[in-house]
């Protein structure tokens, strides 16, 4: 199985300041000596975050810290099984909590990965939250006001910024014209992609540039046929779909 490596990716180029382990807290402490004492002086300095010059409302570290986790997700056999216990280790990769009662607008993420367009994981700085849909994303609510839900579901470990799965119309365009992209400027740290095989009952998830990430292999309780062969035609003929079809050339190759 091919993957991308989760901390460093082809996405990258434009990011400055590079890869950050999830930080334990916003600021880190710098032990400095004083020549002319000898004696070490303790002061609190902020950690530079990186940043993407191209999306810069992307939250990097959170970003690295979320395929991390799906890097763990794939080394095992954690994405196989029913798919609503796949999809809460999505969620907890995602640097998001299980919400499945919530109020929509109140951290609802029972509606996430569950239809054919809530499947980009997208993690955006504190301020980048608050973005609205001027119009420029389609078929989008103008507003797409996401910021409080955002706040309410994301989960801090994974450092700075939140997380949501925001909707992936428009990804099919180059550069994508979807929510994370266009709303957000952010860049997305995967996509949920149904494979186009005979039942559609594979998944895989790719990365911002399309590079895949991790296959799953969910059993039983799958979302409805009809919003997976939505989802894969939603990206049909982009760079996100490179690794679906792959998918499936694989598995014919296999059973000749």
């Amino acid at each position: 199985q091919r993957r991308s490596q989760p901390l460093s990716n082809s996405a990258f180029h434009n990011i400055r300041g590079g890869f950050l382990s999830p930080p334990q807290s916003a600021n880190s402490r710098l032990v400095t000596t004083d020549a002319s004492s000898g004696t070490n002086n303790s002061e609190i300095k902020q950690e530079a975050m990186p940043m993407d010059d191209e999306y810069p409302g992307t939250a990097v570290t959170r970003m690295n810290a979320v395929r991390q986790r799906v890097a763990a997700l794939a080394s095992g056999d954690e994405l196989k099984g029913a798919w609503e216990d796949v999809r809460r280790k999505l969620l907890w990769a995602g640097g998001l909590r299980d919400l499945p009662v919530a109020r929509p607008g109140s951290g609802y993420t029972g509606h996430s990965f569950n239809d054919y367009n809530h499947v980009d994981l997208t993690t955006m700085l504190g301020d980048a939250q608050d973005n609205l849909n001027d119009g420029s994303v389609k078929q989008i609510a103008r507003g797409n006001r996401l910021g409080p839900g955002i706040r309410i579901a994301s989960i801090p470990e994974l450092g700075p910024g939140g997380s949501w799965s925001t909707c992936a119309n428009g990804c099919n365009a180059e550069p994508p014209r979807d929510v994370a992209h266009v709303q957000f400027r952010s860049r997305i740290a995967f996509k949920l992609v149904w494979v186009p095989n005979e039942n559609y009952d594979v998944f895989v998830l790719v990365d911002d540039a399309g590079e895949l990430l991790a296959k799953g292999v969910p059993t039983t309780g799958l979302p409805p046929i009809h919003e997976r062969r939505r989802n894969y035609e939603l990206v049909r003929g982009s760079k996100y779909a490179r690794e679906a079809d792959r998918a499936v050339k694989e598995d014919i190759g296999a059973a000749e």
